[in-house]
């Protein structure tokens, strides 16, 4: 496994991060194909012997019970110093008035729910899971900040929103003194380029790690076009990020085929060799339903693509409609 500072930080992690959406009680939630706890576990013993160290939830996921997951199993498997845990907030966690967003009283209740959840004091990444347009964004930002000097909270970070609102951010941040958002949580994968335009080359510039989400497209990028999973079939918002540009999408997925052929690798490693090559990039977060899922993103570390090979993968993509950010 390699290690990266995540942005300017010194916080070590390691170059895969284990998304833990796919960990969570099924009939609870949106993610019915989500797995149990007893079949999420071998995941994470897995994921530490490989040397990943970093791992990646929500609040939101499986209405909370993926954090109960994640908590349970790295306390018995790691001890708290040796990982690096990330959740999120935004989402809709009760219904009625404050259930959801940003506010302060929302980010405030929903750390100590989080932190309760995974059976933690603190977490060492506590990130906004999208822009909330009805929230004054000073005060999310300083609500932020007092979760971090509360010592909830080792560092905070952004999910994905458009360039100039983070960058409107940093720098409300920055006039404030206030806590600074270390790193950028955003849709980035060969079948979705358009970050490339302006967030990483601000993350790039402004020092933020960035930690994509879906580098392998939801499984799009694994398997040939055709092919379909359980997952495919039940989740309504990957059918959202999937069905705009499908035959521009499936050229792109037959190049990554065709030279994962050539190398005689499976396809994920492809596609996730070429997220980690770009400058900006952290770490990928990647799900796992499958344990060689977790061996094919630890062998992407190995993969070396030559411009030739980026050219080709890169050649049949055409621009997007943006997506991804609600």
């Amino acid at each position: 496994m390699e290690y990266v500072r995540l942005g300017n930080t010194g916080l070590e992690v390691s170059r895969i991060c284990l998304g833990c959406m796919s960990y969570g009680a099924p009939e609870r939630g949106t993610h019915s194909w989500s797995l149990r706890e007893e079949d999420a576990r071998p995941f994470f013993r897995k994921a530490l012997e490989l040397g990943i160290n970093f791992f990646d939830t929500a609040n939101v996921y499986s209405d909370g019970t993926s954090e109960e997951i994640v908590g349970r199993a790295l306390k018995e498997f790691a001890h708290r110093d040796e990982v690096v845990v990330a959740t999120k907030v935004h989402g809709r966690m009760h219904a009625g008035p404050n259930g959801a967003g940003l506010s302060r009283k929302a980010i405030l209740s929903e750390i100590d729910h989080s932190l309760m959840r995974l059976g933690l004091d603190y977490v060492d990444l506590y990130q906004i899971h999208r822009w909330d347009y009805e929230t004054p964004i000073e005060e999310t930002l300083e609500a932020l900040h007092d979760v971090v000097k509360a010592g909830k909270a080792r560092y905070i970070g952004a999910s994905s929103m458009h360039a100039w609102q983070f960058m409107q951010a940093l720098a409300i941040q920055q006039r404030h003194g206030w806590s600074r958002f270390v790193s950028m949580q955003n849709y980035v994968n060969l079948l979705y380029r358009e970050e490339e335009r302006e967030m990483l080359p601000l993350c790039e510039a402004e020092g933020i790690g960035v930690i994509p989400w879906s580098p392998l497209a939801r499984g799009q990028l694994t398997r040939p076009w055709t092919e379909t999973t359980t997952r495919k079939d039940e989740d309504a918002f990957g059918k959202t990020l999937y069905k705009v540009m499908e035959d521009a999408d499936r050229r792109v997925v037959d190049r990554v085929s065709d030279i994962a052929a050539k190398r005689g690798v499976p396809m994920a490693q492809i596609a996730l060799a070429w997220v980690l090559q770009k400058p900006s990039v952290a770490a990928p977060i990647i799900g796992a339903t499958k344990i060689a899922h977790l061996d094919d993103a630890a062998a992407a570390l190995a993969i070396h693509l030559t411009p030739e090979d980026v050219a080709q993968l890169e050649e049949p993509y055409v621009p997007h409609p943006v997506l991804g950010f609600r």
